[in-house]
């Protein structure tokens, strides 16, 4: 049978319905994941279609997956990154949701905390176990949405919850209809999907959700948890690996519709960012992410990260105050005590720093050369350089005139005198065996000694 289709205007074979396979025992795909060895990639060159939504945003989880990999989390300083979060995320709402745990009254304060800030965005979730108690906790709080565990592999459903694939379905069915019970919005994270069967197990299941949920008139939502960071954004990849064919198989064999999918990745294969920007190509209408990434093992997709990914796919900020970030990535190093690997794009030390003399003398002919974007503007950090041995006549110059905010007349050029001292005093120090960069104060105090003994009223 033959359909107009709506969205791509062609005529498409009607859609499959494919039936859950309860099969004896688990599939594992041992021929992709042997444990033993590195996980392999497998084609089999079937392509689809990218289906960018209209609307395309951001959920976090900075303090739900985010605070399990790190020492529990004040209440300060929960509230605190939650209203950068909101300052980051525009008035548009952008960054739309953020999700707690709600079980202890520490997190239940600092949930109210939130919610006394009265922001518009983000809304906040939850996340809870699967039981009739912990929805009316959160239908009790006020919470219209929260998010459950749905494990959908066989590594799961086999191995830890000893099921079969129909009790597994039973039981996620009956968690569902608890919480429409409870008046509460469930979020199905579909835990471990790239090493799922997805067509004998998880568009059944899906599928089986949407029916209920049609019923009930209650939407429910779909995460698709890459709980492993096995997936993979190439072309023509197959099944259970490739995000776009999840993605597609979703919306077009499962019926979910772009406002109630999302993609939750993990960066184990640093694949993070790409998978999370080509679930968006293929119709999520959501990513989840943590601020500076940080979550389980190698952490989440960085929200930061997507925030960019979110202007270069849309040509817009759409709002967005992208100088919070900057702001984020100091409170947690200054009030939570994390420390931000420096050469992390946006956030670290030396993200937009060069070492190099021959970039430095790029910088101070025009920035641009050699900085990816206006970053004073739009992160609120200008372009810096670190003093080395490699750092030269135009690296000093530039670290003298960046550092005391010389501009104009009142600049310093490679022929300065002071500069020229600096190099020699560099150049001695390296000479003498020393192998890290120069630190602020090391240079700071030179050039006022330098400064100072010139005996020529502050000469540069």
């Amino acid at each position: 049978m033959l359909e107009l289709s709506k969205k791509s205007n062609l005529l498409e074979q009607a859609i499959y319905k494919y039936s859950l396979q309860d099969i004896p025992e688990p599939n594992l795909y041992r021929d992709v994941y042997n444990y033993e060895e590195v996980p392999k990639v497998v084609f089999n060159q079937r392509r689809v279609p990218m289906n960018m939504p209209e609307d395309i945003w951001i959920t976090d989880t900075t303090f739900r997956d985010g605070q399990q990999s790190m020492a529990p989390y004040s209440v300060k300083q929960i509230v605190d990154p939650f209203k950068l979060i909101s300052r980051l995320g525009g008035p548009y709402g952008i960054i739309r949701q953020s999700e707690f745990f709600v079980y202890t009254e520490k997190d239940r304060r600092a949930l109210d905390k939130c919610r006394e800030l009265d922001l518009k965005f983000p809304e906040i979730t939850a996340w809870i176990r699967a039981s009739e108690d912990d929805f009316r906790l959160v239908r009790d709080l006020g919470i219209k949405e929260t998010g459950i565990l749905v494990s959908c592999s066989d590594y799961h459903i086999f191995k830890k919850m000893k099921k079969t694939r129909r009790e597994a379905v039973d039981f996620y069915l009956a968690t569902v209809r608890d919480a429409f019970d409870a008046g509460v919005i469930p979020r199905c994270h579909l835990e471990d999907i790239t090493r799922a069967d997805f067509y004998g197990f998880v568009v059944p299941f899906v599928n089986e959700l949407m029916e209920l949920s049609d019923e009930a008139g209650v939407p429910v939502k779909i995460r698709a948890c890459d709980t492993m960071g096995y997936g993979v954004p190439y072309s023509g990849a197959a099944l259970p690996r490739s995000v776009s064919g999840i993605i597609y198989g979703l919306q077009h064999y499962a019926g979910v519709p772009s406002e109630c999918l999302e993609w939750h990745g993990h960066n184990d294969f640093y694949k993070g960012v790409a998978n999370a920007s080509t679930a968006w190509l293929y119709g999520a209408g959501a990513v989840n992410c943590s601020l500076l990434g940080i979550g389980e093992r190698t952490g989440n997709v960085p929200l930061e990260a997507m925030v960019m990914e979110y202007a270069s796919l849309r040509g817009s900020l759409d709002g967005m105050d992208t100088t919070a970030i900057t702001d984020i990535a100091r409170y947690f190093r200054d009030e939570i005590g994390y420390s931000v690997p420096p050469m992390t794009p946006f956030v670290g030390e030396f993200f937009n720093m060069t070492r190099a003399g021959i970039h430095a003398d790029g910088l101070m002919k025009d920035e641009e050369i050699y900085n990816i974007f206006d970053t004073k503007k739009l992160l609120g950090r200008a372009p810096g350089v670190s003093v080395s041995k490699t750092s030269g006549l135009a690296g000093i110059a530039y670290w003298i005139n960046e550092h005391y905010g010389f501009s104009g007349d009142s600049m310093v050029g490679k022929d300065s005198p002071v500069v020229r001292a600096m190099k020699d005093w560099v150049d001695e120090k390296y000479a003498e065996g020393r192998n890290t960069v120069m630190s602020t104060g090391e240079m700071e105090s030179k050039y006022e000694e330098l400064i100072a003994g010139s005996g020529k009223g502050g000469e540069r």
